[in-house]
């Protein structure tokens, strides 16, 4: 609604229809966002209409919760910790000095990104397993070593699987922190005579550290909520954590499992929401102090000596991270008897590539996946560009809340939030969407709707308000303005916003586990059936489709946004 003054003094009230639009998107969040969850922590504490810690005393009670919640806290922890140690130094390399290839070094540390974490535990799997693992077997005949050297069943195992896949979270942060940090303290170090290394150790760090700290943190979340990980590498080790354990509470059907369930996952809901404030309201108002807006162009440091081992450094890191694992599940896709390589004489086949296009469970699972992606992706990026258009363009009080709220799903753990819609998208409050595909497009906007909220919010900064009022001056209202000039100036953004939305929606594991039936499994709740339950092979081969598609994407992305926006 907008007012305008009259004569007299009174106000004369006037439909918007944005603010209708706005509205409605408004009871979206609060009807599948904020319902769900203050309902998940009312179930934990609240039996029969009274408040007790019953419920909580007997989940704790038992070893078996003490050591997820402990192997959980172990294993974000290190990964949090190992991530950052790598994401740090590689930024810095491919951002500030003159190493070779670094064009190249940093779109291969980014690749891990866009491989779904389920489809690298298949990979370490056939690389490090104890007995039959290439690279183990590998090492085994150079050394002439009488055990395998690695055994990717244990703590360690997980938390470097944990850490291969979720280190790109603060390589990605930490390049915009050092692409767009003042170069002026820098400089003024060397000029006083500080070497590069110091420089680096004595401004450059101190001034990225708030970026650092929020990528820990978002490190720690992604790795603390996975479920596909822990799954595949920690249940054959006897390895829990809370995602795990989670899901086995709901597989049971019950009331009282669903009541465990929702206890457990209050732990990491809570632990999310606190990490989530420290990033954005204590780490986020000390990086817009010590992080420049405006676009610089920093020093580019000199490796001298170091330049040439470095580079092989790096190009050693991304064989291995990155090459390996990858291929390892190309070659299972053809390979025909587990037991041998995939060269051996009559090893090699197409059958499971065949399987992939020809077996209708797969082939409904993808169509599934697309349309539920695909819907998702359009509906979050029409809400983003209402909440955008709220954020940037409106004086109105409270205007942030939405952007606060879509924040939150983006940090609530998977598990979290589709447990918290199988509790109350049941018919409990009036609407019944379980087992159908439209509750995975409701989580896979929850979760995912964040990625499009900034791609918009950052297009909207870069538009001058000089364009819309030249245009409202013409006569044009606010359906013209949006439709000629600010969203055609948006598209790259939009567009870029669609794809980062579509591409984890389109190979989501956790919630989609939670969440499925029969009539609405979609592609990978699928590859990882075949990958648990049925053949490893044909697992490989699906997963070798699904990146073949976010790699097609991600360039399609690129060329479309004119390289403003890739992964």
């Amino acid at each position: 609604m907008d007012t305008k003054k009259e004569k007299g003094g009174r106000r004369r009230f006037r439909f918007d229809i944005k603010w209708m639009f706005i509205l409605v998107i408004l009871a979206f969040l609060l009807v599948f966002l904020v319902l769900p969850l203050l309902y998940l922590l009312f179930r934990a504490f609240f039996i029969n209409g009274s408040f007790t810690f019953d419920g909580v005393k007997r989940i704790y009670s038992y070893f078996l919760n003490w050591d997820c919640l402990k192997n959980t806290l172990i294993t974000s922890s290190l990964s949090m910790v190992f991530g950052v140690l790598i994401a740090f130094p590689l930024a810095w390399l491919v951002t500030r000095t003159n190493l070779f290839g670094k064009g190249l070094f940093r779109s291969i540390c980014l690749m891990t990104y866009m491989v779904p974490p389920y489809v690298g535990a298949m990979a370490w799997m056939r690389l490090l397993n104890p007995k039959v693992g290439t690279l183990n077997q590998v090492l085994q005949d150079i050394f002439g070593l009488s055990e395998a050297p690695f055994n990717i069943y244990t703590v360690g195992g997980m938390v470097w699987v944990l850490t291969t896949f979720y280190y790109p979270f603060a390589f990605i942060t930490i390049c915009r922190a050092l692409e767009h940090m003042d170069p002026s303290l820098e400089e003024a170090s060397r000029i006083s005579g500080a070497s590069p290394l110091k420089t680096l150790f004595t401004v450059t760090i101190p001034m990225v550290l708030p970026a650092i700290g929020a990528s820990a943190i978002m490190v720690f979340i992604a790795a603390a909520s996975c479920y596909g990980i822990p799954s595949i590498i920690g249940a054959p080790g006897k390895i829990y954590t809370v995602t795990t354990r989670i899901a086995e509470y709901v597989a049971t059907g019950t009331e009282d499992g669903l009541r465990d369930a929702t206890v457990l996952s209050v732990f990491l809901m809570v632990l999310s929401m606190i990490l989530l404030f420290i990033s954005n309201y204590v780490i986020g108002r000390k990086d817009r102090i010590t992080i420049s807006g405006k676009s610089v162009r920093p020093n580019i440091v000199d490796l001298r000596g170091w330049r040439i081992p470095l580079t092989i450094l790096v190009g050693l890191f991304s064989v291995i991270v990155v090459v390996i694992p990858i291929l390892s599940v190309v070659f299972t896709s053809f390979t025909l008897n587990m037991g041998k390589s995939v060269f051996a004489e009559g090893n090699a086949t197409m059958k499971f590539w065949g399987n992939v296009f020809s077996r209708s469970d797969i082939l409904k699972s993808a169509l599934n996946s697309l349309i539920a992606a695909t819907v998702a992706a359009t509906l979050s990026m029409i809400i983003c560009l209402f909440m955008g258009y709220l954020l940037k363009r409106t004086e109105m009080k409270g205007r942030r809340i939405p952007d606060f709220l879509i924040a939150v799903g983006s940090g609530t753990p998977s598990v979290v939030i589709g447990l918290a819609l199988i509790m109350t998208m049941s018919g409990r409050f009036g609407i019944n969407i379980y087992n159908t595909l439209m509750i995975m497009i409701v989580a896979y906007m929850v979760k995912y709707m964040a990625m499009g909220m900034r791609t918009v919010v950052s297009g909207f900064s870069q538009i001058s308000m000089s364009l819309e009022e030249a245009a409202a001056v013409s006569g044009a209202g606010w359906f013209r303005r949006m439709k000629d000039v600010v969203f055609p100036m948006l598209l790259p953004s939009i567009v870029a916003g669609w794809f980062l939305i579509f591409m984890p929606s389109f190979y989501e594991l956790t919630m989609s586990n939670l969440l499925y039936s029969e009539k609405s499994q979609t592609l990978g709740v699928e590859l990882y059936l075949y990958q648990v339950n049925s053949s490893q092979q044909t697992a490989s081969a699906l997963a070798c489709c699904i990146l073949l598609l976010v790699l097609v994407m991600n360039i399609v992305m690129r060329k479309v946004t004119k390289g403003k926006f890739s992964i």
